[in-house]
């Protein structure tokens, strides 16, 4: 999941400068603000994300952070251009808050199933998760991107190619937010199976 979420979020920096530049006509200054509006959700999120994990349940919190991401993505595959910079903005807020979410819900779900003993090795599996996720989402969503824009060079294509393959791109992150989606539910009743089988173990143990 953690993979899969990475290389959504990713696809957010790579796709995003070019569609703002491109399609919506913004300069250099106006696209670097726009672009600082998802890590600044994702930041302010971060401590209510916690809250809610532990009011809630981790489990739970990882699923809606990632429902919240899948449709984000999806409002941005469908999104068109003359909405201009809100449309844009609004479904990156969703997608960046949902993705703080996230990963505070799935650390905690993760952190607090281990042992002792293994809190090094699992820390460590989480950082590599995220940096291959990272390092798909700017090759592979990035050659998403350029597929669905078909254009070589995208600098000078034309804005509503970029806007295309813009679409595409976040079609694609939608489908794999799905993927994520459905591990969640899968891990969740992977648990509950267990839990249960350890119910029933533990009463047939007992003394009579």
């Amino acid at each position: 999941m953690s993979v899969l979420v990475s290389t959504v979020m990713m696809a957010t920096l790579v796709v995003g400068p070019f569609y703002l530049s491109r399609a919506l006509g913004l300069d250099a200054t106006r696209v670097g603000l726009v672009l600082s509006i998802g890590p600044l959700a994702a930041g302010l999120t971060g401590v209510p994300a916690g809250r809610l994990a532990d009011s809630f349940g981790a489990q739970r919190m990882t699923i809606v952070g990632l429902s919240g991401i899948a449709a984000g993505s999806l409002c941005l595959s469908f999104i068109p251009a003359a909405l201009g910079t809100i449309g844009y903005i609004a479904p990156i807020v969703v997608l960046t808050a949902c993705y703080a979410l996230f990963q505070t819900a799935n650390n905690t779900e993760v952190m607090t199933d281990i042992r002792p003993d293994q809190r090094g090795v699992i820390s460590g599996m989480l950082n590599l998760s995220r940096n291959l996720g990272l390092i798909t989402g700017a090759s592979v969503m990035g050659a998403v991107f350029s597929l669905g824009s078909e254009t070589v060079n995208v600098t000078t294509a034309h804005p509503e190619v970029v806007a295309t393959g813009m679409r595409v791109t976040f079609t694609v992150a939608a489908m794999l937010s799905v993927v994520a989606l459905a591990l969640a539910f899968g891990s969740r009743g992977a648990r509950r199976s267990r839990a249960s089988a350890t119910s029933r173990s533990r009463r047939q143990s007992a003394p009579m």
